[in-house]
């Protein structure tokens, strides 16, 4: 089985989140994933980066596709699952984890950062 990695570092700046967004709708695209999934997907890949850019001091933003047959799987640094008491938008934050782990077949926190998984139907032939 064959395994494909892509990965991807643009600046720690909000303007670059929706070249991410673009980017991950390509994958997912030449994937096979059909629109929902597709904007599933989007809208997770945005809240990680959105909270990778918020809890994090890193210079860039760091992210991983891997892609097999059967799954996406995505992996963005800086991402935090406990979000600080003292935080404005932690409300808007706890938010945005819950949509990922909504959307997401699978969403893993480790101390690099976030890893979700889209599993993919493989179909008959």
């Amino acid at each position: 089985m064959n395994k494909d990695i892509i990965n991807l570092k643009v600046p720690r700046k909000p303007d670059y989140i929706s070249l991410v967004r673009l980017t991950t709708s390509g994958i997912a695209y030449s994937m096979g994933l059909n629109v929902d999934e597709i904007d599933d997907i989007k809208v997770s890949i945005g809240e990680a980066c959105i909270n990778s850019l918020m809890l994090n001091n890193e210079d860039e933003l760091s992210l991983e596709f891997e892609i097999e047959e059967e799954k996406l799987c995505i992996r963005v640094t800086g991402v935090k699952e406990d979000i600080p008491e003292d935080l404005d938008e932690r409300k808007e934050r706890e938010l945005g984890l819950l949509i990922i782990k909504s959307l997401m077949d699978e969403v893993i926190f480790n101390k690099y950062g976030i890893e979700m998984i889209k599993y993919i139907e493989v179909e008959d032939q």
